[in-house]
């Protein structure tokens, strides 16, 4: 792998899957698939291995249900001990509740097995470059999830209101600007829809989101969706 290729750990208990992600990977002449493991353990030992010899992966393709460990397990372990490369959750169904766990391990985002090529090559380039790639139809369904009256029932009316407090202080940060694009990120929209909802170009938007991130101190969209929840902005 030279410097200027992204370095991809195929991580999945089924060969077929595996083979078939190297084999559109492949096309890409800065993309280099430098291993590939069949649970999270391996995975985990694939990756000490790399990172020893200096050639440690930017992004893992990360099945969620495989034997013996695995990828919430594993994710929450590379995210602690490699904070620099970047988990993407491979999943059959897109509202898969292991791959939601698996997100809040510190993944960064999900991507449904059944994705057309140049959904998994943009993907892993959007990853590797720092963004998520959680499609806004799932972060959607994420909110749902959280208005869920079990995700209430998990934590106490008291926890719930601290939460709240902690996070309008987080967000009282932002500009007014930001604090409307963080609301838009909040609803699932994508870039271009949000800047077609505050008539901004894309690119001003991708700027916006990143600061955003940035202020706030969070890895990715996802983990802002949650912000917002426990704000009770949404």
């Amino acid at each position: 792998m030279s410097d200027n290729e992204l370095g991809i750990l195929l991580v999945d208990d089924q060969d077929l899957i595996r083979t078939g992600f190297s084999l559109i990977l492949g096309t890409q002449p800065d993309f280099a698939v430098v291993g590939e493991a069949g649970d999270g353990a391996e995975a985990l030992a694939k990756i000490d291995a790399l990172a020893a010899d200096g050639r440690a992966p930017d992004v893992v393709l990360m099945d969620v249900r495989m034997p013996g460990m695995d990828g919430i397990e594993a994710t929450a372990a590379i995210v602690q001990n490699h904070p620099k490369i970047r988990v993407l959750v491979l999943t059959t169904f897109d509202l898969d509740e292991y791959a939601l766990a698996a997100i809040e391990a510190g993944a960064s985002g999900f991507l449904l097995k059944d994705a057309r090529a140049p959904e998994l090559i943009s993907a892993v380039r959007s990853v590797a470059g720092g963004d998520s790639v959680m499609a806004p139809s799932v972060t959607r369904r994420l909110i749902a999830k959280l208005r869920e009256p079990s995700a209430v029932d998990a934590q106490s009316t008291q926890t719930l209101a601290d939460n709240a407090k902690g996070a309008a202080e987080i967000l009282a940060q932002l500009t007014e600007r930001e604090q409307e694009v963080f609301s838009l990120i909040a609803e699932g929209l994508s870039n271009a829809e949000i800047g077609e909802r505050l008539f901004l170009s894309e690119s001003t938007v991708k700027t916006h989101v990143g600061r955003v991130l940035a202020k706030l101190e969070l890895r990715d969209r996802v983990h802002a969706v949650i912000l917002a929840y426990e704000a009770g902005i949404r």
